[in-house]
């Protein structure tokens, strides 16, 4: 592993695990323009953080990585940041970045493994160090998105969140896997409140989003930012919703899900399958949208906030947003312990720092 780990050596580098996928890559080239020879792609093939790092001419170094095995904390003293990339099923890397006093970044959406690093606040505190959850576009955006319309009210009564994604982006594996592996997930949400249980694909509901792109029907899906915001943002009724730019294609997918053939995801070879066919997918747009509605009160009238983002790539969008929290967790001091990333910054933060800031539109009545 080639990387100084003296005791006295100066703590700023910055480690973007899974660097070499689709989304590191993008992180680690926007980063190492701001920070040239300090960014690596880690993971564990060395052979392919290799070739990315030569594509980058060597602003960006490769480092091979395993996250799923222990991490001594010392070899993380020369790291100021680590942006996570890849899904883990336990805390132990986390721990070993609290315990090094190196900041931390995740893009995760899930909300299970962001409530175990939840539990590190105090961990991360001691060490005086600062971990963001909730980075990229859905959640991240979207619990930004919410945390603005809730400044327009004195109560906040309900937020509802609806993402579109395009068919014709193609998405890295993991990120596909992750949402296969929702769409048969019952899961709970807030409602006035309490916990309720529901499920994915299920509860289908009419939602505007703009004269360009009309109105569609979405349907529940287990994100994490509506798990998150309920609690951060002390919102009674919150649900987050998912459409795809074709309308035939969510259709048939709730038609599926009320039929009960999601229940066949748990079968691996059809599971695997699903995953494969995801990719084969002809037709749609690469491009993305984000709807939240959220009703509430002000100076006793009720008063709805209706908010539009839409844009190209939600690959391109998740890392963009991700490069902008590490580049102010990286020249900033902020709180230490873990929060997420609408506890920490507000959307006008995020938009100052993108180079191309994100195209959002805001309606009162």
């Amino acid at each position: 592993m080639q990387v100084e780990t003296n005791a006295n050596s100066v703590k700023d580098q910055i480690w973007v695990v899974g660097g070499y996928g689709q989304v590191g890559q993008m992180i680690c080239t926007q980063l190492g323009r701001i920070f040239p020879g300090k960014v690596w792609a880690a993971g564990t093939r060395m052979n392919r953080a290799e070739e990315f790092s030569r594509s980058t001419g060597g602003a960006v170094l490769p480092l091979q990585l395993d996250v799923t095995k222990p991490v001594e904390p010392s070899m993380l003293r020369p790291v100021k940041l680590v942006i996570m990339c890849v899904d883990q099923s336990d805390t132990r890397f986390v721990e070993a970045c609290a315990q090094a006093g190196t900041d931390y970044i995740d893009i995760s959406a899930k909300y299970d493994f962001l409530a175990q690093v939840e539990q590190l606040h105090t961990q991360m505190q001691r060490s005086k160090s600062t971990a963001i959850l909730s980075v990229g576009l859905s959640p991240g955006v979207t619990n930004l998105l919410v945390r603005e319309a809730t400044m327009h009210m004195d109560q906040v009564e309900e937020a509802d969140i609806t993402v579109m994604l395009g068919l014709g982006e193609k998405h890295g594996k993991a990120a596909v896997e992750w949402t296969v592996d929702q769409m048969n997930a019952t899961y709970q949400v807030m409602q006035k409140g309490k916990p309720a249980e529901v499920q994915s694909f299920g509860d289908g509901k009419w939602i505007d989003f703009g004269a360009e792109l009309g109105n569609r029907k979405a349907y529940r899906f287990n994100f994490s930012d509506q798990h998150v915001v309920a609690r951060t943002l002390r919102i009674p009724t919150v649900s987050t919703r998912l459409c795809l730019d074709s309308r035939w294609i969510t259709r048939s997918m709730a038609i599926s899900k009320r039929a009960g053939l999601f229940s066949l995801l748990r079968i691996p070879s059809i599971r695997n399958g699903t995953v494969k066919a995801f990719g084969l997918i002809p037709g749609g747009e690469p491009m993305y949208a984000v709807k939240v509605d959220a009703l509430g009160w002000e100076n006793g009238e009720q008063v709805r906030v209706e908010q539009l983002l839409d844009g190209v790539k939600e690959a391109d969008a998740t890392a963009a947003v991700a490069a902008a929290v590490a580049e102010h967790v990286y020249k900033t001091e902020l709180p230490h312990g873990v929060f997420h990333i609408e506890q920490c910054l507000s959307l006008q933060d995020i938009q100052d720092a993108l180079h191309t800031p994100l195209r959002v539109t805001t309606k009162i009545t």
